[in-house]
């Protein structure tokens, strides 16, 4: 089974979360995304399976999404939470060429972040596995919250973001801004949990 996240337009979400039920598919959610959402397309698609998410809407007559992304995890962890909870998103893209080394300091300072910042709950970093969907993307990373705050407040508030995490997206910081411009962060409820993986 493969986890994809998948970007689609915002008009009926529902129906693809419905049309995750059928064979091959271990589970999936979907829902508009909230305001404060930047560089979507309106609705985000969580899903688990064999088949790709397009084959998936294809099969149920839907339109095909319009931007999938199959995650190769690096490490996650699940944290229970009752209820509904918000489903945060980013997706980025490492710049060509950055040395490895470089790329192990980025994703180990996002995967410090649940140490400090005590509203993420369940969260996983991921690449892009760039043989199932190849991508400009290179990695995204996923967190789950009890509310909106949690994620606008302490998280892009917290000292943390800014002073180690930060700087990986800033193209003035010399050595360090290796992400590049343009990227994806969305946010949207979720009735059951998503990041599940133990």
């Amino acid at each position: 089974m493969t986890r994809w996240v998948t970007l689609l337009p915002d008009d009926n979400p529902d129906a693809y979360s419905e049309a995750a039920a059928g064979p091959g598919v271990l589970g999936g959610s979907a829902a508009a995304d909230l305001p404060g959402s930047f560089g979507g397309t309106g609705a985000t698609w969580d899903v688990t399976a064999e088949r790709t998410p397009t084959d998936i809407a294809t099969a149920a007559g839907l339109p095909e999404p319009l931007d999938t992304v199959a995650l190769a995890p690096v490490r996650g962890k699940y944290v229970p939470l009752r209820g509904p909870r918000v489903k945060r998103t980013l997706l980025l893209a490492v710049r060509p060429g950055t040395p490895r080394a470089l790329v192990g300091q980025l994703e180990a300072d996002l995967m410090a972040m649940p140490g400090h910042i005590s509203t993420i709950r369940s969260w996983s970093l991921s690449r892009v596995d760039q043989t199932l969907t190849p991508s400009h993307w290179t990695h995204v990373w996923e967190q789950e919250y009890a509310d909106v705050q949690g994620l606008t407040g302490e998280y892009l508030g917290h000292p943390f973001h800014w002073t180690c995490v930060d700087r990986w997206f800033d193209g003035e910081i010399p050595g360090a801004g290796i992400v590049e411009p343009g990227l994806v962060h969305v946010f949207r409820w979720s009735r059951e949990p998503v990041l599940t993986s133990r």
